[in-house]
């Protein structure tokens, strides 16, 4: 299900070039979950990273997690 999550999430994220030529892509309906990075494969790379850090917190915190499209995670307490 966390596999499902993380490729439903990464089909939403969406990149802009910026005026440094850096890119910027982030997910849309997840807060807080960004990368920047010099190239278009690397910033897909750390942003799918920050992703899974993100939801490693919002486990371990307890903390709901968006629905995506048909993707529901449910933490239930220990």
């Amino acid at each position: 299900m966390l596999s499902r999550y993380i490729h439903e999430a990464m089909k939403r994220a969406r990149y802009k070039t910026l005026d440094d030529g850096t890119y910027f892509g982030q997910i849309t309906g997840v807060t807080g979950v960004w990368a920047n990075e010099r190239t278009l494969n690397r910033c897909q790379e750390v942003l799918q990273e920050v992703l899974e850090e993100w939801l490693v917190l919002k486990i371990r915190d307890g903390d709901s997690i968006p629905r995506l499209g048909r993707v529901q995670l449910s933490i239930k307490a220990a």
